[in-house]
């Protein structure tokens, strides 16, 4: 079992940053590839950002590719998502996920424990 929980959501203009954590309990982290998810209202959940159990590889939406960084620290259980150069698109609820498939998952069921999520909301 692993418990999750967001943290640094927040309001920001456009243009501006954000840093999302995700920590994780359980002794089991390391071994979970993690990922990040977002939903807007009326919108379906949509793959955001995915990094391998030992960090080594990532993968990101086309969306965001060049302006967020996922990562992972796991003496610390803990996954971040650095948000750059946001747009008001990316308001949405963010979600990390964790999951044992393997080969940096990007679709929903393929995660296991899912956070309770974290509002992001960027202005214009």
């Amino acid at each position: 079992q692993v418990q999750l929980v967001e943290s640094g959501g927040g309001l920001v203009q456009a243009g501006g940053s954000l840093r999302l954590s995700c920590a994780a309990s359980g002794r089991t982290f390391s071994s979970y590839d993690m990922g990040w998810f977002r939903q807007a209202p009326g919108k379906e959940r949509e793959f955001v950002a995915a990094i391998s159990w030992r960090g080594g590889s990532t993968y990101y939406a086309d969306s965001v590719k060049g302006r967020f960084t996922i990562s992972r620290n796991n003496a610390k259980n803990t996954v971040y998502l650095q948000m750059n150069s946001l747009k008001p698109e990316d308001t949405a609820v963010y979600y990390c996920a964790a999951g044992t498939v393997r080969g940096l998952p990007s679709r929903d069921y393929e995660y296991d424990y899912w956070g309770q999520g974290t509002q992001v909301t960027v202005s214009s």
